[in-house]
C-alpha cells in the first residue's frame, strides 16, 4: 500500500491511518501519566484487513514512546500480541 499517512493526534488520543483520504484504521490511546501510553483499542476497517495497518500503528506508538522516553501498556489484545511477538519493542513495553 503506497498512498497512506499515519498520524498520532494527542488531542484526540488517537493514532490513525488514512488511505486515499479515507480513515482506514484507528488506535485509541490514553496518556495515563507523563511516562506512559496505554493502548486501549485497535480498529481496522474490514476493507483494509490483512494489510498490516495494526502493526504500523503499534510501530508509530513505539516510535513516539522512544522519542519521549516513556513506556507503553497495551490493554488491547491485538497490540499486546504484537508486543509479545516483537523482541525489539521490549525497551518500551510495560505490561
Amino acid at each position: 500500500m503506497d498512498n497512506y499517512k499515519i498520524e498520532l493526534d494527542k488531542s484526540k488520543n488517537l493514532i490513525f491511518i488514512e488511505v486515499d483520504g479515507e480513515i482506514a484504521a484507528e488506535m485509541n490511546i490514553f496518556f495515563g501519566d507523563s511516562d506512559r501510553i496505554i493502548i486501549e483499542h485497535t480498529l481496522v476497517s474490514p476493507k483494509f484487513n490483512g494489510k498490516g495497518l495494526g502493526k504500523l500503528m503499534v510501530a508509530k506508538a513505539v516510535e513516539y514512546a522512544r522519542e519521549n522516553g516513556i513506556k507503553i501498556t497495551p490493554i488491547c489484545e491485538y497490540a499486546k500480541s504484537i508486543f509479545d511477538k516483537t523482541p525489539d519493542y521490549t525497551d518500551v513495553y510495560e505490561s
